[in-house]
């Protein structure tokens, strides 16, 4: 399928790896151009230079903190005006209730809260001026279903959903849209690492701490960034302008939900 987006710019954040590389991947084989983001340089310009060659597009790297408020004035002056924004950032570490503090809370929400509304803040101007845009923020499952010793998570990417959305149905008057996409567990670095914890809190190995984990989703298995970002290029596209402040779920069926 054409999506109708070739030539368009898309800035793409946390796209070195895992599922906002995926994203970006997807969207360069739209024939989309990048701004692509990440906090290792090295990693960052490796992935940039695959995109590249693989794809014949523009691509612009930026290594920088964008949780950080002089990283993202970097990243938003190398990008100016762009079509499609993806936020993405890593999720706070899994925990009990009685491990956090308030300057915990305060990192989970200017990753997983602030920074996406920050992203946006800046950029809708330029897409509304256009009268097209595309805006898709990576959140997590847990805000369909909270997960319980993902509470940093739970509440700072809540607290992003409930600003989506009032402000989708805001900006979809002028060809704007934005959606949320809720990965389950899919094969990355995140659910290496939480595999981990929950390995070392069962005292079993990784391979069987997968296996349990997998054996919990109906479709059997972890989801790839591959297909993440097919979905991703698709609500970007030029077809998926009546999707208005949805929160779609990509988890192999984990949810449980009729609704």
């Amino acid at each position: 399928m054409d999506l109708g987006i070739r030539g368009k710019r898309a800035l793409v954040c946390a796209s070195s790896r895992g599922l906002g590389r995926g994203c970006a991947e997807a969207l360069a084989a739209a024939g989309v151009d990048l701004v692509m983001n990440a906090r290792s340089a090295g990693a960052l310009e490796e992935t940039a230079s695959t995109i590249r060659a693989a794809y014949g597009v523009a691509v612009t790297a930026v290594a920088a903190d964008i949780t950080s408020e002089a990283g993202r004035a970097e990243v938003l002056a190398a990008a100016g005006t762009v079509d499609i924004l993806l936020t993405n950032a890593g999720g706070p570490p899994p925990g009990l209730w009685s491990d956090w503090d308030r300057g915990d809370f305060i990192r989970a929400i200017d990753a997983n809260m602030l920074t996406p509304i920050a992203l946006m803040t800046a950029l809708l101007p330029g897409m509304i001026d256009n009268g097209w845009g595309r805006v898709v923020n990576i959140t997590s499952q847990s805000v369909k279903a909270p997960i319980a010793q993902l509470g940093l998570s739970n509440a700072a990417r809540t607290g992003l959903t409930g600003y989506v959305a009032g402000t989708a149905r805001q900006v979809a008057p002028h060809g704007v849209t934005i959606n949320n996409l809720l990965p389950g567990i899919h094969a990355t670095d995140r659910a290496d690492a939480l595999d981990g914890a929950a390995a070392n809190a069962q005292g079993i190995t990784l391979d069987e701490a997968r296996a349990n984990r997998a054996a919990t989703i109906p479709a059997r298995r972890y989801g790839t960034a591959e297909e993440f970002g097919a979905m991703c290029a698709f609500l970007c596209s030029a077809h998926a302008g009546f999707i208005v402040g949805q929160n779609i779920l990509l988890d192999g069926g984990a949810i449980n939900a009729t609704i």
